[in-house]
Parts: C-alpha cells; structure tokens; sequence
C-alpha cells in the first residue's frame, strides 16, 4: 500500500500540473489534491501508528469506524436484550416514561426465563389495588441524636458531581428533584450554583478531596462544613469512603480544568492540579469515623449525617459496627454502593474487578447492621444501577430502605449511552463542559422528564407492591424475590441471603458464616487482626471438610 501511495499520489500531481498547464483553472484542484497527498506524506513516515504508517490515508478509516463501532453495535447489531451496561429494553423504559409514552410491550417478555439469573417476583392471589395504596412511599432518615430528620423518597439522584456533569445537566436534575419531592445527591465536586438554584433538596457528598470544606492543604475546613451544610436546601450529609466506579482509588483533577468557577466552588487553587487522596485525612480509625460524624452533625444543626461505601474488605464493615456498638455514636444512614461502577470515569480494572456487587453488598450490610442490633438507628440506601420499579423492589426486598440512581438518571436527561462520559464529547450535553455540546440540553424540557421519570418508577414499584399483596415497601422480605440458579432449580432471596437473628453478632457463638468477619475485626482499627487461621475457617472454605467447632474462634 506504500507503494501504491506513492504512485498514485505521483500520477495525481503529475495529471493536474499537466491538466493545468492546458487549463490554468484546473490549478484549483490541488486545493483538493494537495492535503490529501501531504497528508499521506506524513502518515508514510510518522511513527507511532503501524497500520497508518503501512496504509497511508486508508489506514485512518480505522480510527474513524472504531469511533462509530459502539453507535453501530447499539443500533444495529445487539438485540433488546443483550446490551451493556443497559441494553435497549431498559433505556426504553427510562426514556418512555421521562416523556409519559406508553411504556407497555406487546407479545410477552423478551427474556429468557429458563435461563440462569432470571428473576421475578411472587405475586399474591390477594392482590391490593394501587389506588389504594400510597403513591409517595417515604422513608424518615435520623437516628436518636438527629435533631433534623429528613423525610426522603424511596427513589433519588445518586451522587454525580459539577464537573463530570455540565452545568445544564445539574440544573435539570435538581430541577427534577424539586418538581418530583425527591433528593439530588451533589457528588463530591462541593454544591456548586447550578446545584442551589432550582431550589431543590440536597445530599452533600464529601469526598477524600473535602471539596467546599477544606483548608488550603487539603485537610478539613470544619467553619466552611458548617457554612454550607446549615443551608436549608441541604438535607442530608454523606461522607464517601469508596465509590462503585473505583473503589479504593484516589483522583487527580488536572490544572486545565479548575477553572475560576471550579476553584470556587471547591475551595481549590486556580489552575493547578488538585488531589483526591485514595483515603481520609480527617479520621484514620472506625472510633475517629463515628466522632467525625458526631462533629459534622452537630456543625450541620442535628441533620442526618452518614458514609457511602463499597463493600470490600468485610472485616472493615465488621469493625465500624463494633465501634458504633462500643461508643453508642451511630450512622444515621449508610449508602451501599455496587461494585458494578458508575458514572465516573474508572480504571478498567477498578471497574470490572474491584468491589461486591450490589445485591451481595446489601445483603451483607443489613445483616450485620442486624446482627450487632444496629438497623433501627440507620437506614440503607442501595445505590447502583437502579432503574426500574423491580429493581427497587429487590433492593428493598434484600435490606435497603431506599434507593439511588445515577445513570438512571442520565437516561431521563436524554443519555443515549455513547460511552463518551470521559473525554468531553458527550453528544448530549449530559456529560461535558463543551459550551456548544452542553446548549443541546434544554433545562426547562428535561426538568420535567426527570420529574417524570422518578414519579413513574416509584409508581411501578408500588404496583408491584399491591400485586404481592403488601401495602408498604417495609413488609417486603426476601422470600418474595425469586431467582432461577440452574435449569431446574430456583431459589428466594431468602435461600440464596439467609438472615441472621436480631442482636445474634454481640454475643458467641456467632452464625457460622459471620465467625470469621467477627475474628478478623476490632472495633478500634480498620486493619486486620492478627488472627489464626482455624480449623472451623477451613471447614467454611470447604464444606466437605468436616471439621468440629472451635469455640477459640472468637478469642
């Protein structure tokens, strides 16, 4: 093809000079001709591309059919069903009911019930009219030393900064969130303008990076905290230890992106790089964790102060628990969050490989909060991938009181999932600061699709409610969510998430599956223990070793 290049660029230069020559006009050509043939120059003899470097001109069409491929795929290619991170039958839920369409489907399900994972859930031959039922769910969020309970929906806006999000996108969340009575987590990027203006209520979320609330060195800033968070429009406070989308990983917001609106809001220098540390600076032990949430409930005036988190290492949620046991200083609310990942831009590895997935992680948090006799101070928020009326209803079947959505969201704003969140091209205006991109998002329209969204979601969940036979998200178990675990085998969330009894982890012996958890933790550090391998551990890693209990377990 190097060769070829070379001759036909030659015979183009050649005609058109000779061309010319009869026709003076015809010079006007290499206008055309002229950056096509320098161009190819270039690719024959730059290094870093192989195929350009073999294929010149040619070889670009690659990088241009790489760019279409996810457009192609998504439109052309995949079926309804087999899409990710949401295939074309969810996304068509989320955008049917943002504008009131009809979200009906005709002819039955598209899924495959016999296949492994399917789920469903059992209905009751005493089913509850929806009219009868409330139409509002709300969950009241505030422990015994909450002096300002929040009233929450069951359904709100997961966190999502300024920043990742424009400016547009931000206004119309919050927008949604005060049309539709709902929460608008701020993510950790601080509460911007956008985020205040439309008047909406709102979870400030604090990160590693203590945006809005921190001292030039980066450490907390406790008098800007309390500034902020006694805003009325702030309901909630969230201290975020890890993150679904990269949990266990720090950020870097490079100096061309902290603008003066940016270092503003964030309380960061202008134009320069700004760190969002892995870890917290402002407590390194669970005893430090609880006090720093006693201190910010107080500075914010009694208002509902909690951490969101992805599972990772149990024996550190093991810890925490036995610290709030130990020092009666208790979460108001805990966000779970999935290691399925988000909408923040993560390391492949981070995402695909790091952190339990939801439904274990919710699973596991509720039982341990009610094992150590912790549940009725603090409410669970599930937060990741949340976007339909069952996907609310198994969460809250599994232990969550609640429920946050993040891309769910997005989809409302107009999301077509071009997976073009990290490089500032988001064709939408959801996910960009490019002012010509983020002018396609009309704030006004998709206020009121969010609205729409959130109303019609929770208004599926609670017929689902009515069709079990249950009038309240609280009466929901585990036994009514079923899934199929081989071709002729299904078993209830109440199978696959046995519960444990109330009050059963504060006392030995413990139930067999939390022995090791209890063994590995204490209550005054998040490291590990210096415990021993046992012989009761390696029956639990290999149910055909039969080996007796050891009572020394728990020493």
């Amino acid at each position: 093809m190097r060769k070829a290049f070379i001759a036909i660029a030659a015979f183009l230069v050649t005609a058109t000079v000779m061309i010319s020559l009869a026709w003076p006009p015809f010079y006007w050509a290499f206008i055309f001709i002229g950056p096509i043939v320098l161009l190819g120059i270039y690719d024959l003899y730059q290094p870093k591309h192989s195929i350009v470097r073999n294929f010149p001109i040619v070889g670009r069409m690659r990088y241009f059919m790489e760019d279409l491929r996810p457009k192609v795929y998504q439109y052309f290619v995949e079926s309804d069903v087999n899409g990710t991170p949401y295939n074309r039958l969810s996304r068509s839920l989320i955008y049917q009911r943002a504008k009131k369409e009809n979200d009906t489907i005709p002819f039955g399900t598209q899924l495959n019930v016999y296949d492994n994972g399917y789920e469903w859930l059992s209905h009751s031959i005493a089913a509850i009219s929806h009219h009868e039922l409330n139409g509002d769910p709300r969950v009241l969020i505030g422990g015994p030393e909450c002096t300002l309970p929040y009233s929450a929906s069951i359904y709100n806006i997961s966190a999502m900064s300024f920043g990742s999000l424009s400016q547009n996108a931000i206004l119309a969340l919050n927008g949604g969130a005060k049309l539709g009575n709902f929460a608008h987590n701020t993510g950790e990027g601080g509460i911007s303008d956008y985020h205040m203006k439309p008047g909406g209520d709102l979870i400030w979320q604090i990160g590693t990076g203590y945006f809005g609330c921190r001292n030039a060195d980066g450490t907390f800033n406790f008098d800007a905290f309390a500034e902020r968070a006694q805003r009325d429009q702030v309901k909630m406070i969230e201290i975020k230890l890890s993150q679904g989308a990269k949990p266990g990983h720090g950020g870097m917001l490079p100096a061309r992106k902290v603008t003066p609106e940016v270092a503003r809001i964030r309380l960061v220098p202008e134009g320069k790089d700004v760190l969002s540390p892995p870890g917290h600076s402002a407590f390194r032990t669970p005893p430090e964790l609880l006090a720093f949430l006693q201190t910010l409930r107080k500075l914010s005036g009694g208002k509902p102060v909690g951490f969101k988190l992805c599972i990772g290492r149990k024996s550190e949620f093991f810890a925490i628990c036995k610290a709030m046991v130990k020092t009666g200083i208790y979460a108001d609310f805990i966000t779970v969050d999935g290691g399925e990942g988000g909408t923040g831009a993560a390391p492949l590895e981070f995402s695909n490989s790091v952190g339990m997935p939801l439904r274990d992680a919710v699973a596991f948090v509720y039982d341990v909060l009610t094992g150590f006799g912790l549940k009725k101070h603090i409410r669970i928020i599930a937060s990741g991938k949340v976007s339909s009326g069952f996907d609310l209803i198994k969460n809250i079947a599994l232990g969550a009181d609640l429920c946050n959505s993040a891309r769910g969201m997005m989809f409302a704003l107009g999301c077509i999932q071009a997976l073009e969140c990290n490089s500032n091209t988001c064709p939408t205006g959801v996910a960009t600061q490019d002012p010509s991109l983020m002018k396609g998002l009309v704030v006004e329209d998709k206020t009121v699709r969010v609205a729409n969204f959130h109303s019609l979601t929770v208004a599926s969940a609670v017929e689902l409610l009515g069709a079990a036979g249950l009038r309240e998200p609280a009466q929901l178990t585990r036994a009514y969510i079923n899934r199929r675990i081989s071709q002729n085998l299904m078993q209830s969330y109440m199978e696959s998430f046995p519960y444990i009894p109330e009050g059963s982890l504060l006392q030995s012996p413990y139930p067999a599956r939390f022995e090791l958890g209890m063994a590995l933790s204490s209550a005054d550090s998040f490291a590990p223990t210096d415990y021993k391998v046992s012989m009761v551990d390696y029956a639990h890693a290999n149910s055909l070793f039969d080996a007796p209990h050891n009572s020394d377990v728990h020493h």
